[in-house]
């Protein structure tokens, strides 16, 4: 690995990890485990992972497949898919970079130049995690080899998916939306693991959670909304984040006894996480 790479794969870990450290209500983090995964599956799950996502010789489609790969081997279940996903294209982007562009325009060179051969790989990434109700479709079923590009496959997925459109939408979500939430909240509180529960609590106050409506429709997700807004409107007042904590506690308990784990906003507050430690690296070679 290159030094970059070194650099890509620390900073993806540490990502990782803060996002664990974070108390996102009915997802895993070190307060509690849940839809049976322990913090020990994600902890193993990104170290495993990072050596692949971080090896610059492969292509997109590579990286994404052999950490999944390599999860699937180290812990046996569907731990990161959505992760990897999403911070595949992110490394490409800074491994690829011309010193002058920024991370948002490499990642769209990433995203407007993908393959026929990433979508296979991709393709077959998901198809051995066996995400809960993703993958079967009518065009471009991830078991038969695609007639399209990765970043087509998306848009065909990104009415159902909100990662997949991330791809379609330049990773919007993030650069328009979490990053800015992730800033102030560090700001306010300077602490890293609070500013990404913000991060969590923002997209599903917003966005529907799409892991989420795969299984049930959008049966819960006004009653999640509303959680999160209350949530959110406590978060925005005081001044130690960690008198939300009971809260944090109550609705935690109540999404997973219902089955509701936000696992897409959960992927998209790591990849928010690691966009900002990856945008401190552009600014400290630019400086």
């Amino acid at each position: 690995m290159t030094p970059l790479d070194e650099q890509l794969s620390d900073f993806y870990q540490q990502a990782c990890e803060i996002e664990l450290q974070a108390f996102k209500p009915g997802n895993v983090s070190v307060y509690a485990d849940g839809h049976d995964m322990t913090v020990a599956d994600f902890r193993i799950s990104a170290k495993v992972s990072a050596e692949p996502l971080c090896h610059s010789a492969y292509s997109l489609g590579e990286k994404i497949y052999y950490a999944v790969k390599a999860t699937r081997a180290a812990v046996g279940c569907n731990t990161n898919l959505g992760i990897i996903l999403l911070c595949a294209p992110l490394i490409q982007a800074m491994q690829h970079k011309a010193p002058d562009v920024s991370l948002r325009q490499a990642l769209r060179v990433v995203l407007d130049t993908t393959t026929q051969e990433d979508a296979a790989w991709v393709f077959k990434a998901i198809s051995l995690a066996s995400p809960g109700g993703l993958g079967s479709a009518d065009q471009q079923d991830v078991s038969e080899q695609p007639t399209v590009n990765l970043t087509e496959a998306m848009v065909l997925a990104s009415s159902k998916d909100r990662i997949a459109l991330q791809y379609v939408s330049y990773f919007q979500d993030i650069f328009d939306f979490g990053l800015a939430i992730y800033y102030n909240a560090v700001r306010k509180w300077a602490k890293q693991d609070w500013a990404a529960v913000s991060v969590y609590v923002s997209l599903l106050s917003r966005f529907p959670d799409s892991h989420i409506e795969r299984k049930y429709g959008s049966e819960h997700t006004s009653e999640i909304t509303v959680m999160m807004a209350a949530l959110l409107d406590q978060l925005s007042y005081i001044a130690m984040p960690e008198q939300v904590l009971p809260l944090l506690y109550s609705i935690d308990q109540t999404l997973k006894a219902k089955g509701l784990n936000p696992g897409t906003m959960a992927d998209l507050t790591v990849a928010t996480v690691f966009t900002v430690f990856l945008e401190d690296i552009i600014q400290l070679k630019s400086s």
